[in-house]
């Protein structure tokens, strides 16, 4: 009892209360998070407002996730170098310039680099929160702390495309910034009475080559990737990037492995239990990414609904996975993951399989159903699975680890959008040309349902293998059998 109301303590010995701490993280990291699909369905009246075209207006959301992207794996060397409250503070600073610069944007270039700027203090928020709370919080307790993270990493990109909606629907698209402009502020202030410098400062030494590797290997795969939903696999520029990107990428981890202080500690890939983990969350997140993009362009595009009410129906399904992962925690903290993954991956996988033969006549109801049901099964497994995996590394490899899981995580996103849209634009493209397809009714729409239906195979396909993957997770892994075994 008395270990689960200790305090913990900052670099100086002393000691202070968790909640004031955890609000801010997640706050903070709640409204970088939600930028990421706050603009998706917002695009349109984007376009129409500063008269750009699709190509461009793409960028907004593009952009955002590269340099967001960029400046994960950098974090685990700027949270070695610098103060964990400073580097807090450039984050949340960098996002809220960001967002004002967005706000009062009247021209496609000042939102672009609103957007740029708000991803800078994205993409060093991620792996920060999830670092301090890991190191505030007793091993025996990292699991309902996770679930806590797992409310903002997952359910925050899931109610940003109604809560978007929404603002589009009834006020104007500058309003997605304004909203969110004094959330932030009020963060910076309770910051100042709430964050704790917790990381005790290792001050590795800068390689500026690896940063340069890391940023132009990332950029380029993350592009490549990101293009490839829309011009196809085949085409030279997603080849070439690619290729670059992943060359490049294997030069960084052969560097790392040389340096005595690298940027980026890629031996914690040596551990099997994080490296499994990792991937099998990195699966897990890409169908859900992948989902979210599918499923409105299914409601909007068979049922004719709005962009608000295309929201709605996912919402039930954030709130769904907002509930379960707390409590999936506090599961893993008593009885540990593998039991606790199989199940999850087993409802996420009855949740995915209808999805796979939808028709123009599938009921809302049965959507939202089935979709509440996917998201039960992945706020079961998402944090604990991630959680399981940084448990397993040693205490001064967190960050590394945190930076590495979300690097994973932020391309295995990517690729899920990318090939579950170009799945179903291609089987579109052969079944719009296809003269067999003769039946009654709009060829097009049929066409899109085939193209859907096959985007969400390749889903179940991927979470088959997720579930595969969870029985090579070999020990049950309770705290209580290690407690802090490995720091």
């Amino acid at each position: 009892m008395g270990k689960a109301l200790s305090l913990p303590v900052d670099i100086e010995g002393k000691p202070f209360k968790r909640g004031g701490f955890v609000i801010v993280l997640m706050v903070g990291t709640f409204i970088t998070i939600i930028n990421q699909t706050l603009l998706v369905t917002a695009l349109p009246r984007i376009m129409q407002d500063l008269g750009i075209t699709a190509n461009n207006a793409q960028w907004l959301i593009t952009a955002f996730m590269l340099i967001s992207g960029v400046m994960i794996p950098i974090s685990a060397f700027l949270l070695n170098q610098i103060a964990n409250r400073s580097l807090f503070f450039m984050a949340i600073g960098s996002f809220a310039l960001g967002t004002l610069v967005c706000a009062f944007s009247t021209t496609f270039p000042t939102l672009l680099i609103g957007r740029i700027i708000q991803a800078i203090g994205t993409g060093l928020m991620i792996p920060l929160m999830q670092t301090l709370i890991f190191l505030i919080f007793p091993a025996d307790r990292r699991g309902e702390a996770m679930g806590l993270v797992g409310i903002v990493i997952a359910f925050s990109p899931a109610i940003g495309p109604t809560l978007s909606g929404w603002i589009v629907d009834m006020y104007d698209w500058h309003y997605l910034f304004y909203l969110i402009l004094p959330i932030v502020l009020i963060d910076i202030v309770l910051a100042f009475f709430y964050m704790k410098n917790v990381v005790h400062l290792t001050k590795p030494k800068m390689d500026i080559l690896s940063i340069l590797l890391s940023s132009i290997g990332l950029a380029s795969l993350l592009y490549g990737i990101g293009v490839a939903g829309n011009i196809g696999w085949g085409n030279n520029t997603v080849l070439i990037t690619c290729g670059i990107g992943f060359g490049v990428l294997i030069v960084f981890a052969c560097r790392q492995f040389k340096l005595t202080e690298p940027i980026l500690e890629l031996s914690v890939f040596k551990d099997r239990t994080f490296t499994l983990t990792t991937v099998i969350v990195s699966i897990i997140f890409m169908t859900m990414i992948g989902s979210e993009i599918l499923l409105p362009i299914y409601t909007q595009t068979i049922h004719g609904y709005s962009a608000l009410r295309s929201g709605l129906i996912l919402l039930p399904g954030a709130l769904v996975l907002g509930i379960i992962s707390p409590v999936a925690g506090k599961i893993f903290d008593k009885h540990g993951i593998r039991r606790l993954s199989l199940i999850g991956l087993f409802i996420l996988s009855l949740g995915s399989f209808p999805f796979m033969y939808l028709s123009q006549e599938t009921s809302i109801w049965w959507i939202i159903c089935f979709y509440s049901l996917r998201m039960a099964g992945m706020g079961l497994v998402m944090m604990p699975l991630a959680t399981a995996g940084i448990n397993a590394l040693p205490k001064k490899f967190i960050s590394h680890g945190s930076a590495a899981n979300n690097t994973v995580r932020q391309i295995f996103a990517s690729l899920g959008a990318a090939i579950m849209v170009g799945i179903m634009s291609t089987t579109i493209a052969k079944y719009t040309g296809d003269q067999t397809v003769t039946k009654e009714g709009n060829i097009l729409l049929e066409a899109t349902v085939n193209g859907l239906n096959n985007g969400f195979k390749i889903a179940f396909i991927l979470i088959i293998i997720a579930f595969i993957l969870s029985f090579f997770i070999k020990q049950p892994f309770t705290i209580s059998d290690r407690v802090d075994g490995n720091d």
